[in-house]
């Protein structure tokens, strides 16, 4: 873990993403909201509904990176193991909080059973994170933030956990398209870039194919510093232009 740029990682659990019963969303939303605050995602999991596996892939995570963010299991049915298993890997009691409780009594009302009571089960120690889609909170103990599965609820809980979270500097990014030629005719010119500017991310990600429509690749040049990474990225440019391969700003 480093001060000046945040780590986190990313703990998706359920066995209906497992099963591709259901397509993740929640992992890009989050990237891309950890990106605009300067903080690294490093890591991702996505592992099934089984309380060993959630409370060890936990520990590891929460000791590694300087955020963890849950999605999933938190809502009133059998296989919602989530609160239990955080409760477990920090060692902690999981008694209904009673903020949690008067949320939800508002939100039921006569229609708040024994299930839908167990959503208001939060570690001890944990504080709520606001749900404003369905009320139902998530919670936050030390560095982990547990949210909900379905993304529109997900995404919502995300503005009251930004105001938590320690920021660094935003990643800078620009993009060259490159076409008619493969990953294989930039390789060495791509390489060479990267040895001579160790502070700069270069990724390629080809496009199309050889025998069917248009056929390329685009380069994408990454970086704290805005100079630097325009710098290499017109460098790049000037490589490519001189090695007779047609490259323009995405």
């Amino acid at each position: 873990m480093t001060e000046s740029s945040p780590t986190a990682a990313v703990l998706i659990i359920g066995d209906e993403v497992l099963s591709g019963r259901t397509q993740d969303t929640n992992l890009n939303t989050i990237a891309r909201f950890l990106a605009a605050l300067g903080i690294d995602l490093e890591e991702a999991r996505t592992i099934g509904d089984r309380k060993d596996q959630i409370v060890d892939s936990l520990n590891a995570l929460r000791t590694s990176h300087d955020y963890v963010f849950t999605t999933g299991g938190i809502g009133p049915t059998h296989d919602d193991i989530t609160a239990d298993a955080v409760a477990t890997a920090f060692g902690v009691a999981l008694p209904e909080h009673p903020d949690a409780v008067a949320i939800l009594a508002r939100r039921y009302g006569d229609d708040f059973n024994a299930a839908r009571r167990r959503m208001a089960r939060i570690p001890e120690g944990g504080t709520l994170i606001a749900n404003p889609v369905t009320d139902a909170p998530g919670f936050q103990i030390g560095n982990v933030f547990v949210m909900a599965g379905v993304p529109k609820i997900m995404t919502a809980m995300l503005e009251d956990v930004a105001p938590r979270l320690r920021t660094g500097a935003v990643v800078h990014a620009r993009t060259i398209r490159v076409t008619g030629v493969g990953e294989g005719a930039i390789a060495d010119l791509l390489t060479a870039a990267a040895r001579a500017e160790r502070e700069i991310s270069f990724g390629s990600y080809p496009f199309g194919h050889g025998s069917v429509g248009e056929m390329g690749t685009h380069l994408v040049v990454r970086g704290r510093d805005v100079a630097r990474v325009e710098a290499a990225t017109e460098g790049l440019l000037a490589e490519l232009a001189a090695a007779g391969i047609e490259a323009s700003l995405a």
